[in-house]
């Protein structure tokens, strides 16, 4: 049974068919390579001869070879590869083949698979007639009268036709079945990524995780610093509910403001997400410019320096350092709690300047589990601009810094997860 499979399975199926359009493939090249030949032997009948066929065979294949070194051929190659030899899809190379290396490794499989092609296709189309005329040759007497040229038509000779019929059907069976596991085998090797492949592969996903990354970041300062700062003024307006109405009006419409800016801003990145990378890489974002709507919703109080012209600050960087500023003030109500903040913004020289100060707690305060990613995600936008940032206790309070050029230069996103 295990046996019958192999030879008959779908698999081995579906490698014969392959071989079958392999050699559909040579024919082009044959006939032009029967052009050659009859050329060079003075008009001499190809058809006619063996020899001159094997020679027109052996001129077809050089031909195809030159004919795959354009790149377009690896893909069509690949895609019959995948379909039909049974071989592991991700084993095959994606694309047009670039490099010279692919090119050669493309024509040498299309010169296999069309050669080996072509002898299991002339020979799935010569032995099965023959073999089943041996078959039926001890029972048709008209087969037995004709002229065959067939040295088993007399006496008991006639007796070992069948059996040379099966033979036949079987030595055709099993050369498909070699014939296309050899391609199965050879398919990984010729048709496989090279080293630039897997080069171009590995900046592709380097490219996707930083535009993933950058997303993942916006979301986190966005929406984390609205969460924080709608979790603080709830839990205000709890605390004078019945006292101070005024204040729960005024914390109910800063949640209100919040949560309507914040789902904006999420809409706008869900939206690139639907969109292609390109589009993604580009995630648009309020700047310096848009930091007193912040801070006035922020809900702690923020005492803020700005020093230097703010709109002069290039996109780029203003979209970076909002939300550095940002996810500060998310951290500072998260840790701090009401606690005053001081925020300084200088712009001058080549440089902006970012910091911030919060007193330290006096009471351990209930944050969430695992805690968070903020801390180094500034970091990541501060190295992202050629920056550096830094945070932790100084002289009793908390102070976080970020100090990073004016000058808009790429740089390749961190690849670490956020």
């Amino acid at each position: 049974m295990i046996i019958a499979t192999r030879l008959l399975g779908r698999t081995a199926r579906l490698r014969w068919v392959h071989l079958v359009l392999g050699g559909a493939a040579l024919m082009p090249y044959f006939l032009l390579g029967t052009v050659i030949v009859g050329a060079a032997t003075g008009g001499a009948n190809v058809y006619g001869s063996l020899p001159l066929q094997l020679a027109s065979f052996a001129c077809a294949l050089p031909i195809a070879a030159v004919s795959a070194l354009f790149p377009i051929a690896r893909p069509l190659s690949v895609a019959a590869a995948r379909a039909l030899c049974g071989v592991d899809p991700a084993a095959l190379a994606d694309g047009p083949a670039r490099s010279r290396a692919a090119r050669v490794r493309t024509a040498g499989w299309f010169t296999l698979h069309i050669g080996v092609g072509g002898v299991i296709s002339g020979m799935t189309l010569a032995l099965p007639p023959f073999a089943i005329t041996l078959v039926v040759l001890p029972f048709v007497a008209a087969l037995r009268d004709s002229r065959l040229g067939l040295p088993l038509t007399d006496g008991r000779a006639v007796l070992f036709a069948p059996p040379l019929g099966l033979a036949a059907l079987l030595a055709l069976v099993c050369c498909a079945v070699g014939c296309g596991a050899l391609l199965a085998r050879w398919a990984p090797v010729l048709l496989g990524p090279t080293p630039a492949d897997r080069l171009a592969a590995a900046e592709q996903r380097a490219t996707e995780l930083a535009v993933r990354n950058r997303l993942a970041r916006e979301l986190h300062d966005s929406v984390g610093h609205a969460l924080s700062a709608v979790t603080l003024q709830a839990s205000a307006a709890r605390r004078v509910f019945d006292s101070d109405p005024a204040f729960v009006r005024e914390a109910l419409a800063a949640i209100e403001e919040t949560t309507r800016r914040t789902v904006g801003e999420l809409d706008a990145v869900l939206g690139l997400l639907r969109q292609g990378d390109d589009e993604a890489a580009a995630v648009a974002g309020p700047g310096l410019t848009g930091l007193d709507g912040l801070l006035s919703r922020t809900g702690v109080k923020v005492a803020y320096t700005a020093d230097g012209d703010l709109a002069a600050v290039p996109e780029l960087v203003s979209r970076e350092a909002y939300r550095i500023v940002q996810e500060g003030l998310s951290n500072a109500l998260r840790h701090g709690g009401a606690a005053p903040v001081a925020l300084r913004i200088a712009v001058g020289g080549e440089e902006v300047e970012i910091v911030m100060e919060n007193p330290l707690p006096t009471t351990a305060r209930v944050v969430r589990p695992g805690g968070g990613r903020g801390l180094r995600g500034i970091a990541e936008r501060a190295a992202l601009l050629g920056g550096h940032a830094q945070a932790g206790p100084q002289d009793g309070r908390w102070r976080l810094s970020a100090r990073f050029p004016l000058t808009e230069k790429p740089a390749n996103e961190p690849g670490g997860a956020r």
